[in-house]
Order: structure tokens, then C-alpha cells, then sequence
């Protein structure tokens, strides 16, 4: 009986296992596998470019609207390189003159006695092209050709323009067999170069998924739009810029004009001064060598990259300074002590603030600074060491707040942060922790070790003259149809009260009186009121003059300008550097200049083109 049951269980489960191998061999489940089987449906990935053919550099134009770089056509007159060549008969075709032709084929080539048939370009107006066009027949071994680059229409703004890094590769080869390129840090390349991007704009890309019959199934990517290139409004005012230019020629140093309640720059200007379309010209590669190996550094972008010791026209942030932490009021008064520090103006003793900023008191202002580190808080009353260290600390936290010792941000690529000294500094370079004020006073007269750059320097006076707010220093105001970088419309603030900038004013405007350092400088002719602060900087050598600085704005009572000159070598700041500011002012408010002064703009000019 267990053997009959034994064999009818063995019986079910063979009959179990032939239903189940019946189910998966069934004719629906077969189709099934052989859907899973079949290779899926291949598609192609493409890219598509949009706007290629359309996309076009952005231009450059000035705060009225008035073009001052675009893209277009350059002629270019290729010379034979087998002599001869009658460049009398040349010069005739084109409508030049015997020697400019001379020196226009003399700047193409890079060096001096270059080999007979060294290959020449020379740029040609539309006009000039149209002449050799029709002359072919006669002068069958010249070659023109165009290409698309930028063009100037201006001469002037060098330093703000700059120039494409794609358009300046021969310049770029001529600094680094020079070895001159590191020094100058020749890429900074303006505005140009800052916008790069946005004048650049950019191409389309599509990136569809096409199928075998040729269906667009998706896209594999993400698309990117094409983006015209932007026209960039800049802030300066071409004709100022240019008159302003004339004033600085050949001479070593800066000049930076800007609107005190918006921040834009309306000249900015860096001497010795040269043609903007140098850098990128074709037949200019004489002129750049030459640059590259001038002492005077012309391809230096002084106001934004180089730092100096500002001189007395920092007096005016020192005061700024005591006075909200009171160390002075406006009525303190010092005696003229020079055994203290040398003072080079004779003048009445000063008895209180307006008087030493009037006369630029050097005493003055060395007591108004130590009043300033000698201070003992009441919790570091038995340690004047430390004393003077939180001080120190103290008055660089307020210095600092007029946006020195930092980037101001300006956009220009490579701006330098210039220098205040901190406690630590000092310590190091004393060697000390007991230093002693005698062993700093140089701060108390803008020298010694606080460097500024010329942005800075303008921006301080902008700070005073808004009686202590600014916007950042910039050259772009819109950006195709929208405003400047948003970073330029946030105003900024100081640590000090507007009522200690206020009782700065009278002394300003003293020394612009008689009896006051730049009384000769004075507009009051024509009814225009200057506040302004000049500066003598010693620069340490025997041989060469000190360095001039002037910082003022005009109207005093509703500034609409500020200019800081600093010109080289160039001696005192009230015979040098002020008449340069106060013309540029008078240029900007009327338009003209004064009869009155038209003898002494002529000396200025005549100063600049020899450069002295």
C-alpha cells in the first residue's frame, strides 16, 4: 500500500514539471522573447551653430554717444619687397608728403636699419585705397588687401580703450622678446579687455537627437542662445578726455576726472600719453619697440596699477580722521614748530584747522597725528605699547573705509590695492614692539609707507566732496541697452560723520585764496568756487625734482567734478599739478577757458609736448 501511494506523488510531480515546461515553450511566450531580443532604435546626435555669420564685436562709444571703436574694414598697402621703390611718386599717389611717408614706412618696420625688402603694411583711409585701385595698371607690384579689425576714431584714451588680445599677438611677441611684458603687465588690455565677453558675444548651439528617418527626437544638451556682441556707453567725455591729454603729453604721471554723485569717470588719463590704435596697428611695430624701451614707462597704466605716497593731500583724511575720533576739533590750534618736521611755506600760526589746511602746515598736522597715536584708552592706561598699537589699529580701520588699502573695483583688469601699514608691519620692520611715534610720523604728511593709486586718490576727494559716501569709480554707464555692473550703483559709505568732512571745506577752499598754496590756481574769475588740497612728494633721490599732487572738485557748494593730478618729477603741487586740475575743471563746467588763462594753458601744453 506505501509503495502504491509512493508512486502516485512521483507520478504528480512529473506530471507538475511536463504542464510547466509545456507553459514556457507556448507559442506567446516565444513572440515575447523575441521582442526583448530585438536591438533598440539608434539615434543621432548633432550640433547646430546659430548666428555664426552674423555675430559682430561690440562698439565703443562715449558718454554723448559718439563712436570711438568699432569693427570694420582695414586697408592695408602691402610694399614691394624688391627695391626700387619711388616713394616720391608713392607719396604723391596717396596725398602724403615726401617725409610723412618716410616716417610712416620707417614706424612699420620693428627696428632700426631692418633689411632691404623687410615685408611693410601700411594702413590706408578708404579714400587712400580707392586711389591705388585705380592706379593699378601704374604700380602693378603693390599689393592691397582688407581685413575686419578695430578701428579708432579717436586719438586719445589709450589707457581706457586697451585693445582685443586677438588684434594685439604682434605686440604681445615684440614685449616677450623685449622682456619687457611681465613689468608692464601688458594684458590688461582697458575696457576691452575687462568686457571681453560681453563685447565679444557669443554663438548658438543646438543640440537635437535625430532619429533614423530624420525626426528631431529631443535634444542631447542643453541649447545655448546666441548672444549679439554688446555695445559698451562709457563714462568719459571724449573732448575732455582729449583736452585733458594735452595738459599731461609727455610728461610722467596721471590725471582722473569723475562725477562725485555717480562715480563715472569722465577723464582718466596716463602719461606719458600715446595713439590707442598703436597697440594693434599693423604698421606701428617701430613705435611699440620704442615704447617698450622708453624710461618714462608710457605703457604703464599709472592711475589704476601704480601706488605712490600721496604727499599732503592726505592731510585731508588725517584730519578727517582726529576729528571723529577727537584728537582735534575745527578750532584746535598748533604752533608751526619745525623742529618737529621742516615747513616750507611761511604763513601765519595756524590756530586751527581751516589755517593748516590752508597753508598745508606740515607741524600741524605732524601734532594732529600724534595727538591721534598717543591716545590712551582708559582700559590700556599703564601700557602706552599697546596704546599705541590699538591706535595705530584704529586709524588705519578708518583709513581703510575710504576704500584704500583694497581694490576699489574699478573696471579696469589689475588694479592695485596700494598700502596702509598695520601695527604688525611695523613691528617687523622696527624690529620692535616699542616703537615710537617719532619712528612713523611720516603718515601725518601722506609719505613714508602709505601708498595710493590715482583712483584712490580721486575717489578720497569724491568721499569729501559728498561729505562721506561715493559710488565706485567706472568707466562703463550702460551696457548695451541696461545700466553699468550692478556693483556700480551700490553707494558705500565711510566710518566718518558728514559733519567732520564739512569743517574740511573752509580750508579747502582757503587754499585756493589768497595767501592759500594755490592761490594762483583760483577760479574765481569766472565765478566758480575750487575746493582743492595741493601736494609736494619727496621721492628720496637727489637728482630728480619731487613729485606735484593736487585733489579738489568744483562747484564747492554742489561739486560736479573731481580731478587728482600727480605729475612726476614735476616739483610743487601748487605751481604743477594745480593749474592742470583747475583747467580741466573749468573746461568741464564752461566749455572753455577763461581769456585770462589762455597764456598760462599755453605754457602748460608746451610743458607737456617737451615733457617736463
Amino acid at each position: 500500500m506505501g509503495k502504491v501511494l509512493y508512486k502516485s506523488k512521483m507520478g504528480l510531480l512529473l506530471l507538475l514539471l511536463l504542464i510547466g515546461q509545456a507553459a514556457c515553450s507556448s507559442p506567446s511566450a516565444e513572440v515575447a522573447a523575441q521582442e526583448v531580443q530585438e536591438p533598440s532604435e539608434t539615434f543621432t546626435q548633432r550640433r547646430v551653430i546659430v548666428g555664426a555669420d552674423s555675430l559682430v564685436r561690440g562698439r565703443l562709444l562715449d558718454r554723448n554717444d559718439s563712436v570711438l571703436v568699432a569693427t570694420g574694414t582695414l586697408h592695408l598697402l602691402k610694399l614691394p619687397r624688391k627695391p626700387p621703390l619711388d616713394t616720391t611718386a608713392l607719396a604723391k599717389l596717396l596725398g602724403w608728403g615726401p617725409t610723412t611717408i618716410r616716417q610712416r614706412i620707417a614706424n612699420a618696420l620693428p627696428y632700426d636699419n631692418a633689411p632691404a625688402g623687410y615685408p611693410v603694411n601700411l594702413r590706408l583711409t578708404a579714400a587712400e585705397a580707392a586711389r591705388v585701385r585705380k592706379a593699378r595698371k601704374q604700380w602693378p607690384t603693390l599689393v592691397l588687401t582688407t581685413q575686419v579689425g578695430r578701428r579708432y576714431t579717436a586719438n586719445a584714451g589709450a589707457a581706457v580703450l586697451g585693445y582685443p588680445a586677438t588684434e594685439a599677438q604682434a605686440f604681445f611677441r615684440q614685449a616677450q622678446r623685449t622682456k619687457r611684458g611681465r613689468f608692464y603687465k601688458l594684458r590688461n588690455g582697458g575696457v576691452e579687455g575687462y568686457y571681453n565677453g560681453l563685447l565679444t558675444g557669443r554663438v548658438g548651439y543646438l543640440h537635437p537627437l535625430i532619429d533614423s528617418v530624420g525626426n528631431v527626437r529631443g535634444s542631447w544638451a542643453t541649447d545655448t542662445t546666441f548672444r549679439q556682441g554688446q555695445d559698451l556707453h562709457l563714462t568719459i567725455d571724449t573732448k575732455l578726455q582729449a583736452y585733458a591729454e594735452q595738459l599731461m603729453g609727455n610728461r610722467k604721471g596721471y590725471l582722473v576726472a569723475l562725477d562725485p554723485k555717480t562715480g563715472e569717470i569722465l577723464a582718466y588719463v596716463s602719461g606719458p600719453v600715446y595713439d590707442p590704435a598703436t597697440l594693434t596697428a599693423p604698421d606701428q611695430a617701430k613705435v611699440r619697440s620704442e615704447m617698450l624701451y622708453d624710461e618714462n614707462k608710457p605703457l604703464l597704466n599709472r592711475p589704476a596699477m601704480l601706488a605712490n605716497p600721496p604727499g599732503s593731500v592726505f592731510k585731508l583724511v588725517n584730519a578727517a580722521v582726529a576729528l571723529q575720533l577727537g584728537a582735534i576739533t575745527p578750532t584746535t590750534g598748533f604752533k608751526c614748530d619745525q623742529t618737529l618736521i621742516k615747513c616750507v611755506h611761511h604763513h601765519p600760526v595756524p590756530g586751527s584747522l581751516t589755517v593748516g589746511l590752508k597753508y598745508s602746515c606740515n607741524p600741524y598736522f605732524y601734532q594732529v597725528m600724534r595727538n591721534l597715536m598717543q591716545r590712551v584708552p582708559d582700559s590700556l592706561v599703564a601700557d602706552t605699547v599697546a596704546a599705541r598699537h590699538a591706535n595705530l589699529a584704529e586709524w588705519r580701520r578708518y583709513v581703510r573705509s575710504f576704500g584704500l588699502d583694497s581694490v576699489l573695483g574699478v573696471d579696469i583688469p589689475r588694479e592695485a590695492p596700494g598700502f596702509l601699514p598695520t601695527p604688525a608691519y611695523y613691528d617687523k620692520a622696527r624690529k620692535t614692539r616699542n616703537w615710537t611715534y617719532r619712528s612713523i610720523y611720516s603718515l601725518s604728511v601722506g609719505q613714508g609707507e602709505i601708498n595710493m593709486t590715482g583712483l584712490q586718490m580721486a575717489n578720497m576727494t569724491a568721499i569729501i566732496a559728498n561729505r562721506g559716501w561715493y559710488y565706485p569709480p567706472h568707466l562703463v554707464r550702460g551696457i548695451g541697452d541696461n545700466g553699468p555692473l550692478p556693483r556700480f550703483t551700490q553707494k558705500r559709505y565711510t566710518l566718518i560723520d558728514s559733519a567732520h568732512f564739512a569743517a574740511l571745506l573752509p580750508g579747502m577752499l582757503g587754499a585756493m585764496q589768497r595767501g592759500g598754496t594755490a592761490e594762483t590756481s583760483s577760479l574765481a574769475d569766472v565765478g566758480i568756487a575750487v575746493a582743492g588740497k595741493t601736494g609736494t612728494v619727496e621721492n628720496g633721490g637727489d637728482d630728480d625734482n619731487d613729485h606735484a599732487a593736487f585733489v579738489g572738485f568744483a562747484p564747492a557748494d554742489n561739486p560736479k567734478i573731481v580731478v587728482a593730478v600727480y605729475l612726476e618729477n614735476a616739483g610743487f603741487g601748487a605751481t604743477a599739478a594745480a593749474p592742470c586740475a583747475v583747467m580741466v575743471m573749468e573746461k568741464h563746467l564752461r566749455g572753455y577757458i577763461a581769456p585770462k588763462r589762455k597764456r598760462w594753458e599755453a605754457r602748460v601744453k608746451h610743458r607737456a609736448r617737451n615733457g617736463y
